[in-house]
């Protein structure tokens, strides 16, 4: 049975995710607000957007060296209170500049906390035996769901950015630290019962990581496409109203956290390398339903079957970095957490610089194409050499770290 310390870690940290999903849905929620409240031009924005994902991913590179010597839960303890603040420092100020150094911090708070949060999550996930991160991910998830519910709350009453964040952060920073006291690090191959490194775990091999990096960068052109661009494309190209518009990222983000929550299990009784085919393929299903439909509501039923198909792979590919470098699945994570911002930077102007010069139903096509690499590098997820000690294997569960039945 799995003793009370795994049992606390795991629940401690679905908060840290839940807490991050909150943060990150109130921010890009208001968006449009915080251009108000700053006079930032339409020109400008995009480099204001564009800047925090640059500083996450320096911020990760610089996590990836600093958890040599100190653990990723220090680095995740101090690193979500930082982003919190920096969130309360986004509706606190009244300059460009001031929005500019709380964004900065933001940036850099949240690429130490993704790091070391998904860090976390995969080593929790070898000391268990068995798939749990889309469980983690589902908490984010459900993080975002509530954020955006809070931002709508926000905008619906016309309150101020500080006072709409302001109980938020009440709320979840204490939360945030209270939860952190029961993080579990990572244990060491030897304490694990792992025995010597797999070749190549005992440092991180670029060339076998490439793959995994160009899966979660499609998936993160896929996400960030349906975030950026699915209330225009409704409206614009399919004719919906304004109201109707609002409702397949909603939609999107509930059939994510609808996926996640069963995902584990789908792991547990599939396989990782099933359940990322099957996802990859339901996901690009729905970006050809979206290319083609011929109204609203069929193209909200694309942006659902995109919700069940991308939740499932960036969590495996985080699991699946673990499994492939066992030794040193921090550094593996690190890297690999960079290509979640590079996704985010290229998906949102690609998809919309296609739409301008061709067709935004065209445009739709791109991602689709690029989310079905995945299927060609399948077989990472499920790395012969991974191994799972800990003594935590349920009875007749699938093992997580064999042949093609890996997380």
């Amino acid at each position: 049975m799995t003793d009370v310390r795994l049992r606390r870690g795991r629940a401690s940290l679905a908060v840290s995710f839940f807490v991050q999903g909150v943060t990150f849905a109130l921010l890009v929620t208001r968006i449009p607000a915080i251009q108000d409240r700053y006079g930032i031009s339409d020109a400008l924005l995009p480099a204001f957007l564009a800047a925090v994902p640059i500083l996450a991913g320096v911020s990760s590179v610089a996590t990836e060296k600093l958890v040599r010597s100190v653990p990723p839960s220090v680095v995740l303890r101090w690193s979500q209170p930082l982003v919190l603040l920096a969130l309360l420092g986004v509706g606190a100020g009244s300059q460009m500049w001031h929005v500019a150094v709380a964004l900065g911090a933001f940036g850099l708070a949240v690429g130490a906390l993704d790091a070391s949060m998904n860090m976390l999550g995969v080593s929790l996930q070898r000391d268990y035996g068995r798939s749990i991160m889309l469980g983690f991910h589902a908490a984010y998830s459900l993080g975002g769901i509530a954020g955006a519910s809070a931002a709508w709350a926000g905008a619906h009453w016309h309150l101020s950015l500080f006072v709409s964040y302001l109980p938020a952060v009440l709320l979840l920073l204490p939360a945030a630290l209270v939860g952190s006291r029961w993080y579990v690090d990572q244990r060491r191959p030897e304490e694990a019962g792992e025995g010597t490194p797999a070749a190549g775990s005992s440092g991180v091999a670029f060339k076998l990581l490439l793959p995994l990096c160009l899966v979660m960068a499609c998936a993160y052109i896929g996400d960030s496409t349906v975030a950026n661009w699915s209330a225009k494309y409704l409206q614009d190209v399919l004719g919906s109203s304004e109201q109707l518009a609002t409702v397949p990222y909603n939609v999107y983000m509930v059939t994510t956290l609808l996926g996640r929550a069963v995902g584990d299990l789908g792991v547990r009784r599939l396989g990782a390398v099933a359940v990322v085919r099957g996802g990859t393929l339901l996901a690009a299903a729905g970006f050809a339903v979206v290319a083609v439909a011929p109204g609203p509501w069929a193209g909200m039923a694309g942006f659902t079957l995109l919700g069940f198909g991308l939740c499932v792979i960036v969590p495996q590919t985080f699991a699946a970095a673990g499994r492939l470098f066992p030794g040193s699945s921090d550094a593996a994570i690190a890297r690999l957490n960079i290509f979640n911002y590079v996704g985010f930077l290229v998906g949102s102007p690609l998809v919309g610089a296609l739409g301008d010069a061709w067709s935004y139903r065209g445009a739709m096509l791109v991602p689709m194409a690029l989310v079905l690499v995945t299927l060609g590098y399948a077989r990472s997820f499920g790395a012969e050499t991974a191994r799972y000690g800990g003594g935590h294997e349920r009875a007749r569960a699938v093992d997580v770290g064999r042949g093609g039945h890996g997380v």
